[in-house]
């Protein structure tokens, strides 16, 4: 089944569709890619798989292809994250590298502040523990 074509009136066709979740993604995995905490939640040997998912995932969220439901199902998040120790630190971890990746990306203030909102509320409805 191939996806339908994104719609122009998205989000995801207003930030610049494909390349710029490309750069949002590969930035955010740059970072992560040197976090102690962060780091041994992926357990490929590379960060390529957790990439193109993170990038299916943020392409369907904002109107994109829905790739990620026809390869992966349903998204699910709280679930996909319940075997890793979501905690504080490693959202604030990953906020921080997700910060700067969204930073790089340049976007107008009005589409930053609408994908930073989602972002950071996503990363706290991932904790799901308070232990160190």
């Amino acid at each position: 089944m191939t996806s339908p074509a994104p719609r122009p009136d998205t989000f995801y066709e207003e930030v610049g569709g494909h390349e710029t979740f490309v750069r949002l993604v590969d930035a955010f995995y740059e970072g992560v890619a040197d976090d102690p905490v962060l780091r041994p939640m992926y357990p490929e040997e590379d960060l390529g798989p957790a990439r193109e998912r993170l990038t299916m995932f943020l392409e369907q969220y904002w109107g994109g292809p829905a790739t990620y439901s026809e390869t992966r199902g349903h998204p699910r998040l709280r679930m996909r994250h319940a075997g890793f120790r979501v905690n504080p630190d490693a959202r604030d971890r990953w906020l921080g590298h997700m910060r700067a990746a969204v930073g790089a990306l340049e976007l107008p203030p009005m589409l930053e502040a609408t994908l930073w909102d989602y972002l950071e509320r996503a990363a706290f409805s991932l904790v799901n523990t308070f232990e160190e």
